[in-house]
């Protein structure tokens, strides 16, 4: 039914394969994101680590570096994560083996 199950335990091995270089890659696809037109700039990595932040010397008040600090990282956040699950997903999904029903799973 599933055919060579041989064959079908490489293209696992190979899909994780994939998966395990595609995380290992994610941590060199950088995000700059922005709030308050430049003055809080914040980087960080498709696997969601913060690699740098700067803020303006023009900015001053506590509070509003933090707002505009927790604006730019949840931009940075959010597109890093959308990277990540799209990579993530053509990563498992290249390697796969057809079985029939199991690409509706993915």
């Amino acid at each position: 039914m599933f055919g060579d199950l041989g064959n079908m335990m490489d293209k696992l091995k190979e899909a994780q394969q994939n998966i395990e270089a595609t995380k290992q890659r994610l941590h060199t696809i950088i995000i700059d994101e922005q709030a308050n037109n430049g003055a809080v700039k914040v980087s960080v990595t498709a696997n969601n680590e913060i690699k740098n932040i700067t803020i303006s010397e023009e900015l001053t008040d506590k509070e509003e570096i933090e707002d505009y600090l927790v604006i730019a990282l949840n931009k940075a956040l959010s597109k890093a994560n959308e990277i990540k699950e799209t990579e993530l997903s053509a990563a498992a999904k290249n390697g796969m083996p057809n079985i029939p029903g199991m690409s509706d799973l993915i």
